[in-house]
């Protein structure tokens, strides 16, 4: 090997390396495990959203941040073991999105598919973000951050009437003491008073 086929292999050696290394990069960061961060007045929350497992939830909860429609949106409900009947079952969440900032944009769009837990294997643990919902397929922008571990939420769980669950989607990696902050804030039956600024929602 002359002088110039040795330059022209280390070339594409070091070309080679190059590439594998961005496409691992870009793999970890935006391919299987995306972040967001939910910007909030009490501070930020990362989340990592899980699309193998959801996929629809994922793309659909990922297109409303790329579409701005969470900025100046709000959590607006909470439920603890004070604010709920002493003969149902109870469960410990905070809920956000734009039912209250725009109600009539939330209203508009169609439902998701409802992704179970029962198919995603993501359960509803501590600081597992999922979608409120009221029938099957009906959830849209509205999301809830579980506080501990809340089985009545997941497929099959007394929680709601008809067993099919909630549809989880990923799980806060950073921001668990905002989440709790937030939760302790003042509220009357259920909905927080005043409403918990949401800044933005936007990818890391």
């Amino acid at each position: 090997m002359n002088k110039q086929q040795r330059r022209i292999f280390f070339a594409f050696v070091f070309f080679f390396f190059v590439v594998l290394w961005v496409s691992c990069k870009t793999r970890t960061q935006n391919g299987n495990t995306p972040h967001i961060e939910i910007q909030t007045e009490k501070g930020d929350i990362e989340i990592e959203l899980y699309p193998l497992q959801a996929p629809k939830t994922v793309a659909a909860f990922l297109s409303y941040v790329d579409s701005g429609f969470y900025t100046n949106s709000n959590f607006y409900r909470v439920l603890n073991d004070e604010n709920q009947p002493s003969n149902a079952a109870k469960t410990e969440l905070i809920q956000g999105g734009i039912w209250k900032s725009n109600n009539r944009m939330a209203a508009s769009l169609p439902g998701i598919p409802h992704e179970t837990t029962q198919q995603t294997g993501i359960l509803h643990t501590d600081g597992v973000i999922s979608l409120a919902r009221t029938e099957p397929g009906t959830a849209t922008t509205e999301f809830f951050i579980c506080i501990g571990k809340q089985p009545g939420l997941d497929y099959g769980g007394e929680n709601i009437a008809d067993r099919q669950g909630y549809a989880t989607f990923g799980k806060v990696v950073k921001g668990m003491d905002v989440v709790r902050k937030i939760y302790r804030q003042h509220e009357e039956d259920q909905a927080f008073d005043p409403p918990v600024a949401i800044y933005a929602i936007v990818r890391k």
